[in-house]
C-alpha cells in the first residue's frame, strides 16, 4: 500500500477531531477528540518517516504517546473530579473550576 495513502488517512482522521473539538461541547467528547488528533498526527510522522526512508517519524510517534498517555491520566483526573463535584462535565461552563 502507499504511503500517501497513510498520509490522506492521517488528514481525515485529523479533520475528525477537530471538528469534534469545535463542535461538541462535553469534555469527554472533546477529550477523545484531542486524542484522535494526535493519533492522526502520530500516523503523518510514520507515514513521512517511511516516505523518507528515515528514523526520526518513529522516535517522535513515541514520544507523542508518551505525553498523550500523561495527558490522558491528569485529563481524565479532572475530568472525573469535576464530575463528582458538579454533576455535569459541560465546557459551558466558564466557572466550573473555580470554588
Amino acid at each position: 500500500m502507499n504511503p500517501v495513502n497513510y498520509v490522506i488517512l492521517s488528514a481525515v482522521l485529523f479533520s475528525i477531531g477537530a471538528i469534534g473539538v469545535l463542535v461538541r461541547r462535553n469534555a469527554i467528547i472533546v477529550f477523545m477528540s484531542v486524542e484522535l488528533m494526535l493519533n492522526a498526527a502520530n500516523l503523518a510522522f510514520v507515514a513521512f518517516a517511511r516516505i523518507n526512508g528515515i528514523l526520526s517519524g518513529q522516535v517522535i510517534a513515541f514520544f507523542v504517546m508518551v505525553v498523550a498517555a500523561a495527558e490522558v491520566v491528569v485529563g481524565l483526573a479532572i475530568i472525573v473530579q469535576i464530575f463528582r463535584t458538579r454533576r455535569s462535565v459541560s465546557i459551558d461552563e466558564p466557572n466550573l473550576l473555580k470554588h
